[in-house]
């Protein structure tokens, strides 16, 4: 057999076999509430090629290959043992279980599997009853959190999405609405079937029946006549920052907290989460999400200064236009933002470095930042140059960064990149608020400068979706731990 064949036939084996994963995994999101994943990638809803990749990431994180040939008989055990709500990484698992020479005997596999999925609920929901959410607005960051939410929609799942709010109300509006959901320039099409309903002013996406309603200020609507009670309102408007504008959020019969996905002024708790989300007491009506940036450099900084200490330091951020931008020249209120955005570099101001200290007040006063707008419509970069209190090494460093991204309670925050080769746009979709480039790390004795990438409308848009969940109580058990 030649060296061809055989790589041939193992990959042939394990696409079979990750075929044979889909249904498994789907089953066990639907009817258990059970979020499958591969070293921290999530199988629900992926392809096979999805499945097979997702073992590539071993190497990094356990120091060895794990294939799917291994991985396919943990899903089996997890499968047939049926537990509750939660998230189990079977690449760990598969780990874990071969250092106990457990992987290839059935006996003592499942018997492992058994005793580290014990503490897990039975019940495939955490809530009793699913909870009502409502999307004010629905632009870039509310579609995307559409689409996540929908994605994720079973009956084990209790947070559903049951309305969106816009002004307008203009012929045509409802299905342009939709196709904005339906296509997407940026990320690609919607994974799925969507409808609309003109008469009942409905997107039905998924099987979810999702009200548009048209208003022009929160204290026009009453969500109770709409079937809708309890709700977490999340504002993705920008219009309202602080919590006299915000509490009119709260004026409407059916809305109980309110979440804005932008920076907030005042003494409105801002959650990074992974950093701060403890702060979230159940009596908050309303919390806000911070910004894309504060996502993307405070898990970063956290553990910087957790292991190094930061003295000071400046953040300079490379940012994608955003639509409050103009495509051509044309008045904007913004110093320099008036200029043509696909066309310039455009230096302006951000109040990430500051925002910083809301979720890590020991950073309060250390940071300066910056921004540069570029032609870029997505993915952007936080260059962090830091003076810290002792001095380390480029390996050290990254090394440190890299088991804390793979290992450790903020893996799904700070994801972790070792290619000399990629660019922006190899980052889009990616969940993680904030990607490592180890790559390009500098560190001379007590200084550095670390670059940190991040997909500044998915990945900030998963973390909204965090916060949303912790809000409403529902806290999912991740096994491994």
């Amino acid at each position: 057999m030649t060296e061809s064949t055989t790589h041939l036939q193992a990959y042939i084996q394990e696409q079979g076999l990750a075929e044979a994963m889909i249904p498994v995994v789907g089953s066990l999101y639907r009817t258990r509430g059970v979020i499958v994943t591969v070293f921290g990638r999530k199988l629900m809803n992926a392809s096979t090629i999805d499945i097979i990749k997702a073992h590539q990431q071993s190497e990094q994180v356990v120091g060895e290959k794990t294939s799917v040939v291994d991985t396919s008989a943990v899903l089996d055990v997890v499968s047939s043992l049926q537990p509750g709500s939660s998230r189990i990484d079977i690449g760990k698992l598969c780990h874990q279980a071969r250092q106990l020479n457990a992987l290839s005997n059935p006996a003592a596999l499942r018997d492992y599997i058994a005793s580290v999925i014990s503490d897990i609920p039975d019940s495939p929901s955490v809530l009793d009853e699913p909870r009502d959410v409502v999307l004010y607005g629905f632009g870039r960051i509310g579609r995307i959190l559409a689409r996540l939410m929908i994605e994720r929609t079973t009956s084990s799942n209790p947070l559903r999405l049951r309305a969106i709010v816009v002004r307008g109300g203009r012929d045509g509006d409802l299905r342009k609405r939709a196709s904005l959901l339906r296509r997407d320039s940026i990320h690609g099409p919607f994974n799925g079937h969507i409808t609309i309903d003109e008469e009942n002013s409905a997107i039905i996406a998924n099987g979810n029946f999702i009200k548009v309603i048209y208003a022009n200020q929160p204290e026009d609507i009453d969500y109770t006549d709409y079937g809708i009670d309890n709700a977490l309102i999340v504002d993705n408007t920008g219009v309202f920052k602080d919590e006299e504008s915000l509490s009119r959020h709260l004026v409407p019969k059916g809305a109980a907290k309110v979440l804005l996905t932008a920076p907030a002024g005042g003494n409105i708790k801002n959650i990074v989460y992974g950093v701060n989300e403890h702060m979230i007491e159940e009596h908050d009506k309303i919390v806000c999400a911070a910004s894309c940036t504060t996502n993307a450099i405070t898990p970063v900084l956290k553990v910087i200064n957790d292991r190094f200490g930061v003295l000071n330091g400046h953040v300079e951020t490379v940012h994608s236009y955003t639509n409050d931008q103009n495509l051509i020249d044309n008045y904007h209120p913004a110093e320099r933002r008036g200029r043509s955005a696909p066309l310039n570099m455009v230096l302006t101001s951000t109040g990430a470095a500051k925002a910083v200290a809301k979720a890590l007040p020991e950073l309060a006063g250390k940071l300066t930042g910056n921004a540069i707008r570029v032609p870029t419509p997505n993915v952007s970069m936080a260059v962090c140059n830091l003076n810290l209190g002792k001095h380390t090494t480029r390996d050290e460093l990254n090394e440190y960064v890299r088991e804390v991204a793979f290992n450790s309670e903020l893996r799904q925050q700070i994801s972790y990149s070792y290619s000399t080769e990629v660019v922006s746009t190899d980052f889009v979709g990616t969940p993680e608020p904030a990607i490592f480039d180890s790559v390009a790390t500098i560190v001379e004795g007590d200084r550095c400068v670390l670059y940190v990438w991040y997909d500044n409308e998915f990945g900030y848009s998963t973390q909204v979706l965090r916060c949303m969940q912790h809000m409403l109580g529902l806290h999912i058990v991740n096994v491994p731990a």
